[in-house]
């Protein structure tokens, strides 16, 4: 059983996972946050187990979190989930258009960020150069929100509260991101013209309940070469 700091008293909690899933690494974040206890339970996705396939018939991936006996999907509409169920260090922000201005930075860094870091990492040539272009535009994006959010007072998006909502969303770039660049032959992380993400990437990565989380890069290096040269060889034998 993995836990946090408080009992949960809502009823069973089970989150049904991937170890090198950053997807699932939003859902383990938030509960830690929150302090809900739960158990986890490590999927094998070459053999899916029937738990999995009927609580995401639709999808049949991880995350997938049972609370009560009630399937929850997607990482995004989990972590809304747990904020709205467990009242405790609220994750979104309390007024109106910060939760809406969050959740816009949310699907901003989802659909700009890393989506086109999925397929830069299963792509080559033209295809991977324009998704690389994208992301490198929307991290300028990002950079420019961090200088206008954050300083040395507020190290986080979550502002006075600490960890928040797009803290959250965005932890993936903290080790998976330098991940994906190095097996996918491409760089989109640059200290020089990005300073204030960095400085939040270090803060973020020594967050007490992040910082054991993120695991060792090597092991994250060579599953990802794996899926990237699975993928680009089913590619070319199309």
């Amino acid at each position: 059983m993995a836990s946090g700091s408080v009992a949960n008293q809502e009823g069973k909690v089970m989150l049904l996972g991937f170890w090198c899933s950053p997807f699932v690494k939003r859902v383990e974040w938030a509960l830690k946050f929150k302090g809900v206890e739960y158990d986890y339970v490590e999927e094998d996705l070459t053999n899916k187990s029937t738990l999995l396939l009927t609580s995401n018939p639709i999808h049949k991936k991880v995350p997938v979190l049972i609370h009560n006996g009630n399937p929850i999907v997607e990482s995004l509409v989990i972590i809304e989930y747990i904020d709205e169920t467990w009242k405790q260090n609220p994750i979104l922000p309390q007024d109106p258009y910060e939760r809406a201005m969050a959740r816009f930075w949310a699907n901003f860094i989802e659909q700009k960020v890393t989506e086109p870091a999925r397929d830069a990492l299963l792509s080559q040539g033209e295809q991977q150069e324009k998704k690389v272009k994208e992301i490198k535009e929307a991290m300028e994006v990002v950079e420019g929100e961090a200088k206008a959010k954050l300083n040395d007072k507020t190290i986080f998006f979550g502002g006075e509260n600490g960890v928040g909502y797009v803290d959250i969303v965005l932890g993936w770039t903290c080790n998976w991101m330098e991940t994906v660049e190095e097996v996918g032959g491409f760089k989109v992380l640059d200290p020089e013209s990005q300073p204030q993400f960095h400085k939040w990437m270090a803060n973020f990565r020594e967050v007490p309940f992040i910082k054991p989380t993120l695991g060792p890069k090597e092991k994250l290096v060579e599953y990802f070469r794996m899926v990237r040269q699975a993928c680009l060889g089913l590619v070319a034998n199309k």
